[in-house]
């Protein structure tokens, strides 16, 4: 029973990983950096990025691996379906706890080439008009960073 427990557990850590990796984040390679002068901070609310329903669909996952380590025949049919059912459910209410707006800030930064740059980005509290900042990267990845 222990060791079919531990294959079901590596399995399921092994699915996590994989998901994990497969994410899209930061590539190696060349950041543009640019500097200026911060010329206004407006307050905004941020979305997350995380898609719709992958918090039920990740708890269905887990449940269904757990109900299946419950009883034989069909009791574990049943413990399986109910486990898919209940890990379905706690795992989109999970998603939808962490899935409100976060305190954000569009910032204008006029460069030192005189070109006016807008980066929406969470909160960075250090940040004030008329600061010498930083620039760094491009597009949705663009942060402004202080000096």
């Amino acid at each position: 029973m222990f060791q079919k427990f531990t294959s079901y557990l590596a399995a399921f850590v092994f699915a996590l990983a994989l998901t994990a990796c497969a994410t899209p984040g930061n590539q190696p390679g060349e950041v543009e950096i640019r500097s200026g002068v911060i010329e206004q901070i407006t307050p905004v609310d941020l979305q997350h990025n995380t898609q719709p329903g992958v918090g039920a669909v990740v708890g269905g996952l887990a449940g269904l691996g757990i109900g299946s380590l419950i009883g034989g025949g069909t009791g574990r049919d049943v413990a399986m379906v109910l486990g898919t059912v209940g890990g379905a459910f706690v795992g989109n209410k999970v998603q939808q706890r962490y899935d409100k707006p976060v305190p954000g800030q569009q910032i204008i930064v006029r460069t030192t080439s005189g070109v006016l740059v807008s980066v929406t980005q969470p909160v960075n509290a250090g940040l004030r008009v008329g600061q010498k900042v930083f620039i760094e990267g491009s597009g949705e990845d663009a942060r402004v960073i202080i000096r």
